[in-house]
């Protein structure tokens, strides 16, 4: 046997050894491991509202909320994570039905929450047994841990979207979960919860109150944004900046005691664009949902493109290619998992046109 051979055998010897011992050696996954870019597994696409909303409905007729299941809530699934009610590999999100008269019992977990209705009215979700409207326009927090239920006091359905963590959770071994009570332990539909009447005075904070990691304020109301959205763009065609681009403007929803993000793990934001309006292509880090409120525009996603319109919601990829182009005037919601990775040092940001990296 020459050396050559003696030498081979030696290693095929060390590998099995390596395998025995559940060790695999770095030079052998560095690919995997360290890729020049992020080669994410979710992959762009879109849910159609047209699509979404009758499935709800029939499972409205067929599927009771309670015990169990707990919530009537559909997940979209990213094809590109099979098998997994993840829309990316850190974000859930779902469209939840409550039909007339409905509730849905109390519990809280260590995942964070929110809803954003993109239409109707009547339900109230009672969060740390403070009971919050939700309208059209609105997004309402539910922070980790906090009690939170929901009762429909009204004779027509009502449909919103949930936005979760559940992913990151599921990944960092951090989820807990606990049933509350299986009566709702508040009844009352109050024009204003105690949160709003509290925080929601505009740059106004109680002195006396602490900070909190995720916002106090659990109601964010549709009035507000579309009035800072159209200040914005009005200031803008005064010749001040204060757009994010032409035609384009946007706002982040905030914790009143720190100035972050109102949640902790999740940002959450509304963009306006007028109609021919069109944003810069650029790639992040971390992956967002959208979902268009009103209007139509064209999105375009890596090398794809689609037309979205009203209730339609669209996921983008960590490092997927990213543009809009407004065919009307459209609003649109926007949440990702930024937070996270601001917190971590990873945040990278590259425009296309400019060719720069941030």
């Amino acid at each position: 046997m020459t050396t050559i051979d003696q030498e081979q055998v030696a290693l095929d010897q060390l590998y099995r050894d390596f395998s025995a011992h559940n060790l695999i050696p770095l030079w052998t996954a560095r690919d995997d491991l360290m890729p020049s870019v992020p080669q994410p597994a979710a992959v762009p696409y879109v849910w159609r509202w047209s699509d979404l909303y009758p499935l709800a409905q029939r499972s409205g007729e067929l599927v009771p909320v309670g015990r169990g299941g707990e919530r009537r809530a559909i997940a979209l699934a990213n094809p590109g994570l099979p098998g997994l009610p993840y829309a990316t590999p850190t974000l859930w999100a779902a469209i939840q039905y409550l039909g007339p008269r409905e509730t849905a019992p109390s519990h809280h977990h260590s995942q964070t929450a929110f809803r954003f209705v993109i239409d109707g009215e009547g339900v109230w979700t009672n969060v740390e047994g403070d009971p919050v409207a939700m309208r059209r326009g609105d997004l309402l927090l539910t922070p980790s841990w906090a009690f939170h239920e929901h009762q429909n006091v009204t004779d027509s359905p009502m449909a919103w979207i949930d936005g979760l963590d559940i992913p990151l959770v599921h990944q960092l071994d951090a989820g807990f979960f606990e049933f509350g009570p299986d009566r709702l332990t508040v009844t009352e539909t109050p024009e204003r919860s105690r949160n709003e009447r509290l925080w929601g005075h505009p740059g106004l904070r109680p002195i006396g109150a602490p900070d909190q990691p995720s916002s106090p304020l659990m109601a964010y109301r549709w009035a507000h944004t579309d009035a800072a959205l159209t200040a914005q763009l009005e200031l803008a065609d005064e010749g001040h900046p204060t757009a994010l681009g032409p035609g384009h403007a946007g706002v982040r929803y905030s914790n009143p005691t720190t100035g972050g993000d109102a949640l902790v793990t999740i940002r959450t934001e509304f963009h306006r664009l007028r109609a021919g309006a069109r944003t810069e292509p650029a790639r992040i880090v971390g992956s967002a949902v959208w979902q268009v409120f009103e209007g139509e525009a064209t999105v375009g996603l890596g090398q794809e493109r689609f037309t979205v319109k009203k209730g339609d919601l669209f996921v983008v990829p960590s490092w997927c290619e990213f543009a809009l182009e407004a065919v009307t005037q459209v609003d649109l919601f926007r949440f990702s998992d930024e937070p996270v990775y601001d917190a971590l040092g990873f945040t990278r940001l590259a425009r296309q046109a400019a060719g720069r990296q941030a």
